[in-house]
């Protein structure tokens, strides 16, 4: 994920619930969220509700990119979503300059850490991920630690300073938390019980054709790295690809894809949660129009599909619809 982002001012304290976004029974209609462009969906299930984390592209014309601040949307049925409007802004990190790139929510002991990719100020230039807390799910958030969590300084092995971008965040049953993230590399790390702090090395856990936005989650025993995969031989635009291991740290076994390309877009980015006893993974596409201003890699939207498991933990390929879901089978890299 990849933005331009001015901010000022403090997120106002509270949840803001507005009217419900019109949305038909899914998965018979994708984007979900029709009012807004929105990128990089980060679900998080609380009780009964799934909240639902985004960036939010305002891109106008022919500007690439700009997202200013996170949203959160809200479901207790798949059918209606709730916008609980901005729970962040970039200007909520002090340190950071611009940028509201991709984020994830988790909950730990009670709490809801954030966890997003900003750009840093001069004192450490590049991307950075940042870490705030908030005590409910829909904010407010604050910066948990007053500084970045990752610099672009911890990684030296990329030639590049959006190196450091896209956090996952996930709590294995031990209750160790594990953080990764990257751009062509993927690093993997443990965080402390303080959630705000590295414990121990950094290292590498890159799959075949990583680009970004990977995604870490567990389903009987079987731990999924899912990502945005780019064979640079024969594809033009980003893809879902995922692999598998038996532990955290490894060692992962290369899948292949899950999902070809969103619709217009050159990115997208797998997030994907269980949720009433049915897994979905969420992407997005650039397949939206909003006004005057039709969808483009700076104004995206978010979709959803059903996840369908086989009897050896793999999962079965999505083909993506304009208007539906279906799990289909999808040619391409291994």
């Amino acid at each position: 994920m990849r933005g331009i982002a001015l901010a000022l001012g403090l997120l106002v304290a509270g949840a803001v619930a507005v009217a419900p976004v019109a949305l038909a029974d899914q998965p018979s209609r994708n984007p979900i969220i029709r009012d807004k462009f929105t990128a990089d969906p980060a679900p998080l299930v609380v009780g009964d509700a799934l909240y639902l984390y985004t960036g939010h592209d305002e891109a106008e014309r022919d500007q690439m990119f700009n997202m200013r601040d996170w949203l959160v949307f809200s479901t207790k049925d798949m059918k209606r979503w709730v916008d609980h409007g901005p729970v962040m802004r970039v200007a909520d990190f002090r340190w950071a300059k611009q940028d509201a790139w991709a984020s994830q929510v988790i909950r730990k002991d009670g709490r809801f850490w954030f966890y997003a990719a900003v750009e840093h100020d001069g004192t450490h230039p590049g991307k950075a991920i940042g870490v705030a807390v908030a005590d409910t799910p829909t904010g407010p958030f604050v910066d948990a630690k007053g500084s970045a969590l990752i610099t672009n300084q911890m990684t030296p092995k990329g030639t590049h300073s959006w190196e450091d971008i896209d956090p996952t965040v996930f709590t294995d049953d031990d209750g160790i938390t594990w953080i990764a993230w990257g751009n062509r590399q993927c690093y993997l790390a443990k965080l402390k019980p303080n959630m705000i702090e590295i414990d121990g090395p950094i290292t590498e856990i890159t799959p075949p054709f990583f680009e970004e936005g990977p995604w870490l989650h567990k389903r009987d025993g079987l731990y999924y790295l899912t990502y945005a995969s780019l064979d640079r031989r024969t594809q033009r635009d980003e893809h879902v690809s995922y692999a598998t291991a038996p532990s955290i740290q490894g060692p992962w076994t290369p899948r292949g894809l899950l999902t070809g390309s969103g619709r217009y877009s050159f990115t997208i980015h797998p997030g994907i949660v269980e949720f009433r006893g049915r897994w979905y993974l969420f992407a997005h596409n650039a397949d939206i129009a909003i006004g005057d201003q039709s969808g483009a890699v700076g104004r995206r939207a978010v979709t959803v599909y059903p996840l369908a498991y086989n009897r050896d933990g793999t999962i079965r390929p999505i083909v993506q619809d304009d208007r539906k879901a279906s799990t289909q089978s999808v040619r391409g890299q291994r």
